[in-house]
């Protein structure tokens, strides 16, 4: 019988006898208890060297002293398992060891839920609500806790020796220090040579960082194996640019695409965000500078008289802007990709608007680096980052020759 029929027959005989599937009397409570208690006899055995009621067990010796109650939580709800005993205490079980109270799997719903942005109060009442079970505050808390080793081994990792670009971005979190402030927790995105996303680490400000600031955490990732960055995009943070470039003298800092076209649509009534979108884009699509400015201009003679913030904010910006147009095609198309970076600070958002707030700015890195671990088994958040990436290749390594090779960067 395979295991699809013997499922299916579970259900039909689960639905006449009105039985649930989960909870303290459900279907796959019973089937767990008893995989889990047949994986313990088998363990028992082992250890003994002999089968249960085996005659070989008479001859003296150490031998099975009956079973003790224990209720473990699983991914099912809590189940009680009658857990064999011997009789000099020797037996030591692996599939639930002593004074286990949960399954591995049960840590895993928690970190689940928690990157998804649920308080400790919300997990405790989903497990009294869908499996019936009791966890305290303090028992989650001290799961999530268990993430802080791994999370700093993730942030002092080894990284790729180049990456063709590095964005540095930031989402705000209200963090609970005597009164609630937002705080900016600031993250690393490089592009590496394969075409990947890599999310190089989270760093935790309070807002008015300055040079000093910046060059230790471009330090740490250089330190971390990173020996060159083409380009280095970022958006008006005190003191970023000319730490970029005591970092790395080779990178060329860029003025963010992305933030500005963000930022011009926070001036605009919703309602003509596609047409601004129309007219903008054949500025940040031209062919060389003087075509960009006649196609601002005509932008402003349209759209001036009704947001004039626009037109200041594009022409305040205009001299970082303007190296963008010095790039090929290709590598403008990466710069201005935004699905990399929207899916990330979506996972983000959609984490810290569920908390509200946090206690610690060390919470709120956990929260953000739960987010990140969810993305991928790996924990790394890596995702390709556009679909047709060798054309890029290609260009950066005509732009920037030399010092991207990509058999030799990772």
């Amino acid at each position: 019988m395979d295991a699809q029929q013997l499922a299916a027959e579970l259900v039909d005989k689960a639905r006449a006898e009105g039985i649930d599937l989960v909870g303290p009397r459900g279907l796959l409570t019973g089937l767990t208890k008893t995989v889990l208690e047949t994986a313990l006899e088998a363990e028992m055995t082992e250890h003994l060297g002999y089968d249960k009621h085996d005659p070989a067990g008479r001859t003296g010796g150490n031998s099975r002293n009956g079973t003790r109650i224990k209720t473990v939580l699983t991914e099912v709800g809590p189940v009680e398992l009658d857990v064999p005993r011997d009789r000099d205490g020797s037996f030591e079980p692996v599939i639930v060891r002593k004074r286990q109270r949960r399954l591995n799997g049960v840590d895993q719903i928690v970190l689940s839920l928690t990157a998804r942005g649920l308080t400790t109060g919300e997990i405790a009442a989903h497990f009294d609500e869908v499996y019936g079970a009791k966890v305290s505050k303090d028992t989650i808390s001290r799961i999530t806790d268990k993430v802080l080793e791994e999370m700093t081994e993730w942030q002092n990792r080894p990284l790729d020796k180049v990456y063709p670009v590095l964005f540095i971005d930031a989402i705000m979190v209200k963090v609970r220090d005597g009164q609630v402030t937002n705080r900016p927790v600031y993250v690393a995105i490089g592009v590496t040579v394969n075409g990947e996303r890599d999310i190089l680490g989270l760093w935790a400000g309070d807002g008015g960082e300055g040079a000093k600031f910046w060059l230790s955490v471009l330090t740490e990732i250089k330190n971390r194996g990173v020996q060159d960055v083409c380009i280095a995009v970022c958006d008006g943070l005190k003191g970023l640019p000319e730490s970029i470039t005591t970092a790395w003298p080779l990178a060329t800092v860029q003025a963010c695409i992305i933030h500005l076209i963000r930022n011009t649509f926070r001036y605009a009534s919703r309602r003509d965000w596609d047409a601004l979108s129309k007219d903008l884009r054949p500025v940040y699509t031209a062919a060389t500078e003087a075509a960009a400015a006649a196609r601002f201009d005509e932008f402003a003679d349209t759209w001036g008289g009704q947001y004039p913030a626009i037109v200041k904010l594009w022409r305040a910006t205009w001299t970082e802007f303007v190296p963008f147009l010095d790039y090929d095609v290709e590598i403008r198309r990466i710069i201005c990709s935004t699905n990399a970076i929207e899916s990330l600070n979506a996972r983000y958002r959609r984490a810290v608007r569920a908390r509200g707030h946090f206690p610690t700015e060390q919470a709120a890195l956990k929260c953000l680096y739960l987010a990140t671990r969810a993305l991928d088994p790996t924990g790394r958040g890596r995702a390709r980052w556009a679909i047709r990436w060798k054309p890029a290749l290609n260009a950066f390594a005509i732009t920037f020759e030399g010092r991207i090779v990509p058999s030799t960067t990772n």
